[in-house]
């Protein structure tokens, strides 16, 4: 096994679509990281398959900054040793759901509980009338597609070349930021159909590219859209950037 790199960073997203939170370790399960992806938001309006409200109809999502009350509690299964002697296909010993309650920042300073009738007013607003929303939970990460996204900081440096943008790294919301040896962007890429080792234990097999979206477009600090940056996706990399994987061996 060669080493092709070093983890640059670490991430979840307690609430779909909302900001992020940059972790100094994390538990990747067979469902995905634990407290990722824990709520969502679901629309009355949202499409066949996929009923999430996100940032595509509330541009300013990405600036919620949703917060466990009992960090502590949200950091790992509350018996990691157990956890990680379940067979696959099995969710980790989560916390009670009270112990992983979680309170979001909105963009104008305000503090909400994430079921509170206030946070779905809040995320309405300037937004159609269509979109009843009701607050979803969920212990297994509603992601997308697969359970841990991955992507290359060196990526994000050639969109940047490509563009003339600036193109932070966490437009692309992924669990596992990677600084790889390779120089080149997009180089994660050939490792489809691969396994990669993370840190001492984990083992991911990486199944396919990540299908990007309008999502990229979104500055996470302002929400202001760059479609330069989708559109280079697109023409350059069919549409592609990072990859997708599956926990073979969970830690």
């Amino acid at each position: 096994m060669s080493t092709i790199g070093t983890v640059e960073s670490l991430w979840r997203y307690p609430v779909k679509s909302m900001c992020g939170e940059e972790l100094g370790e994390l538990f990747a399960s067979y469902a995905g990281v634990y407290g990722d992806r824990l709520f969502a938001f679901e629309s009355s309006a949202g499409r066949k398959g996929f009923p999430f409200f996100t940032g595509r109809e509330q541009r300013q999502m990405i600036r919620y900054r949703p917060r466990f009350r009992n960090p502590n509690k949200a950091a790992q299964p509350v018996d990691l040793a157990d956890a990680e002697s379940l067979p696959p296909g099995v969710n980790p010993l989560s916390a009670h759901p009270i112990e992983l309650m979680i309170d979001v920042e909105t963009p104008d300073g305000k503090t909400i509980a994430i079921d509170d009738p206030a946070l779905i007013d809040h995320l309405r607003t300037n937004v159609d009338e269509n979109h009843q929303l009701t607050l979803r939970r969920s212990d297994k990460a509603m992601t997308d597609c697969r359970p841990l996204s991955i992507f290359a900081v060196q990526s994000a440096k050639k969109l940047g070349e490509e563009t003339g943008i600036s193109v932070d790294k966490r437009r692309f919301r992924a669990n596992v930021y990677l600084d790889l040896t390779s120089s080149g962007g997009f180089a994660e890429d050939a490792f489809v159909g691969r396994s990669m080792r993370i840190g001492s234990k984990v083992v991911v097999s990486i199944l396919e590219r990540d299908p990007r979206c309008m999502m990229i477009t979104l500055d996470p600090d302002t929400a202001e859209k760059s479609p330069a940056i989708l559109k280079a996706v697109a023409q350059a990399h069919s549409g592609m950037a990072g990859v997708y994987g599956a926990v073979l061996v969970e830690g």
